[in-house]
């Protein structure tokens, strides 16, 4: 902990506006290591908040759209709520939440299930909430797809001779067929980056507490885009967390969907494969070998 100094001075000086109590508050970094934006969490004489500032305009125009979805689709103790904001910095103050972040919590496998049911309920109702997306929005959507589906070619011909022939037939499938898949695939308000980083859990009182953070990657897109990185990193050794949290989505993939969620995942981790190479970064290369064998295993 530190004095209330630790924020940029002007940063200080906006947050004081908003803020009671911030000439003795105790300030602490909980940024990211590798994030881009900068996180404060703020524990003043009325109470906890956080302060974000981002490193773009388009990062906060993102964040504050997904909090005001979240105004209209979660508790307000399920999502931080918007206290203040200001797009020149761009920063904003958000509401601090019940309990801590999911990831590398010491958690019993009955209770880690029961949190992954309930991301898979929270995150059916972040999608069913309708948000009007424009003819630029779809555009932009479909484009996204055929970008991903071009970057797999791309990497195909560049490290077709690393990858073994199975691996070949995954990612040129991800070359071929994404953007046709796409165009048949549920739109949604997507959270962007719906990983247990992001989920906060409460396990008292009994039965628990469950929370998101973190909405400066949400945007319109495809719907299935949200499980790319539970696919690739949670469900392949643990199956019975897959099931959980389509439990808690209250329904089943569909084959179009869960042929999506392959191929975008077996081109997240190929993308992996191609920069670890690039950087001569072994723990790049190792988790895009890891996710490029998980789906070749995985039902397409």
């Amino acid at each position: 902990m530190t004095n209330a100094a630790s924020l940029p001075p002007d940063l200080h000086q906006w947050v004081t506006r908003h803020v009671t109590g911030m000439d003795t508050a105790a300030v602490k970094d909980a940024s990211w290591p590798r994030g881009d934006s900068r996180v404060w969490h703020v524990r003043a004489n009325h109470g906890e908040v956080f302060v974000k500032l981002y490193p773009s305009t388009e990062k906060y125009e993102r964040e504050v759209k997904g909090c005001e979805h979240a105004t209209r689709v979660l508790a307000a103790d399920e999502a931080p709520r918007l206290l203040a904001r200001d797009p020149e910095r761009p920063a904003v103050v958000l509401s601090a939440l019940p309990g801590r972040v999911v990831r590398g919590l010491p958690l019993e496998q009955a209770e880690e299930q029961h949190v992954h049911r309930l991301a898979g309920d929270l995150l059916r109702r972040w999608h069913d909430a309708p948000e009007p997306i424009s003819d630029l929005e779809h555009r932009r959507i479909m484009a996204s797809v055929t970008a991903q589906a071009d970057e797999a070619a791309m990497i195909l011909d560049r490290l077709g001779d690393q990858l073994s022939p199975a691996e070949q037939d995954l990612v040129r499938d991800a070359a071929r067929d994404l953007p046709g898949l796409a165009r048949s695939l549920p739109l949604a308000y997507r959270h962007g980056d719906y990983s247990p980083r992001n989920w906060l859990w409460a396990p008292e009182p009994t039965p628990g507490h469950h929370g998101l953070i973190d909405f400066e990657e949400s945007a319109p897109g495809l719907a299935v885009e949200d499980l790319v990185w539970l696919c690739g990193a949670a469900w392949p050794t643990r199956p019975d967390l897959r099931d959980a949290f389509l439990a808690g989505y209250g329904r089943p993939l569909s084959s179009t969907e869960q042929r999506a969620l392959v191929l975008l995942t077996a081109r997240l981790g190929v993308s992996y494969l191609n920069t670890g190479l690039a950087k001569s970064d072994t723990v790049l290369i190792n988790r895009g070998r890891t996710v490029v064998q998980h789906m070749l295993r995985a039902p397409r």
